[in-house]
């Protein structure tokens, strides 16, 4: 599949920035090798033409949210719409933790990190964030720890989690403010769900805690990434992060600001079992992939449940299921939610 992107979209804002164009948007200096250890992306994986007539599909090159934030939409919009007279579809991503709303155009296709599953159209999809492997600068390792199977099983979380009302009524609070601003047509931020994500941790770490048939690894921080806002990637608290995965055999996911968890996809990687609290998440190939085979799944509504559905979940595997299952997931991860696994399956489904 050839694809095309307007390089006079391009500026140097790279967080903004299409993913997969980003390994590609590079000074001329810059080699395919060291694309390959930056990105885990070759040249030769994506092929790239400089004519929209020959392409297969069109990229708008920066994020939609970024032509919102620089008052550009106009032109996002004018290339959909050119596309669509060349009978060319549009791939462009909805970023950010809250994501903005896009108009609907029938030939473009949508690809953002968070967002609820039930408001997506249906050229709507998930994408996941684009972590790097982090078993060799964190933890030392080629390959993921195998843990055997104890009848108890270790549940992990290090994270950031409060059960203060106080907060919880503040978080409440300025998400509503932030609501109130879209609907009034002050701010492009689509609404979210009213509810403290902190106080939610809070509750199902406690539920887990009253459990005797659990052991509790938590590490509990009174601020995201325990306030840490510089040099993150070689700070003590990042190396707790991973070995109290590391140490688990499930580990407690529960969406953030936005509605999705990067911790989700850092416990896939490192082979470990999520417990994936579900608020109306979206998972990336979930029409394709039996995402509950993979992972704990509780419905918001089941969330005091909790204890017992991991419970439920871990006696019904057996020695060999449990160690199948840590390698089945770091298998999921590398083939299906690295950033050039992810688009080489994903644009196979657009043919």
């Amino acid at each position: 599949m050839k694809l095309y992107y307007p390089k006079s979209h391009y500026q140097p804002e790279r967080m903004h920035v299409f993913p997969l164009l980003r390994p590609f948007i590079k000074g001329e200096k810059f080699t395919d090798e060291e694309r390959i250890a930056l990105y885990g992306v070759s040249e030769r994986d994506f092929k790239f033409t400089d004519t929209i007539e020959d392409a297969d599909l069109a990229v708008l090159t920066m994020a939609w949210n970024y032509y919102i934030n620089t008052s550009q939409t106009k032109t996002a919009i004018e290339f959909v719409e050119a596309c669509a007279k060349l009978g060319k579809k549009v791939l462009t991503v909805n970023s950010g933790d809250f994501g903005v709303k896009i108009p609907y155009y029938e030939n473009l296709i949508v690809l953002r990190y968070g967002g609820y599953k039930s408001r997506f159209s249906k050229d709507e999809f998930a994408l996941p964030p684009f972590i790097n492997d982090p078993l060799i600068p964190f933890l030392q390792q080629e390959n993921i720890l195998e843990r055997s199977y104890n009848s108890k099983p270790v549940i992990g979380f290090c994270g950031h989690a409060n059960a203060s009302k106080l907060k919880a009524t503040k978080e409440i609070l300025t998400t509503a403010f932030r609501n109130s601003k879209y609907y009034l047509g002050f701010s492009s931020h689509e609404p979210q769900q009213l509810i403290s994500t902190t106080a939610l941790r809070a509750s199902v770490l406690r539920n887990l805690q009253k459990s005797p048939a659990i052991h509790s690894n938590f590490i509990v921080r009174k601020k995201y990434r325990a306030g840490v806002k510089t040099e993150k990637n070689v700070h003590k608290t990042t190396y707790e992060f991973y070995n109290n995965i590391n140490e688990s055999d499930y580990v407690v996911c529960v969406r953030g600001a936005g509605n999705f968890s990067i911790r989700f996809y850092e416990t896939l990687a490192l082979g470990r079992i999520p417990v994936l609290i579900n608020t109306d998440c979206a998972l990336p190939f979930d029409d394709a992939l039996d995402w509950k085979k993979h992972v704990v799944w509780v419905e918001y509504e089941d969330r005091l449940k909790v204890a017992e559905k991991v419970i439920d979940f871990h006696r019904a595997l057996s020695e060999k299921d449990f160690l199948n299952l840590q390698l089945s997931n770091r298998e999921l991860w590398e083939e299906r939610l690295t950033l050039k696994r992810f688009f080489t399956h994903f644009l196979k489904t657009l043919k």
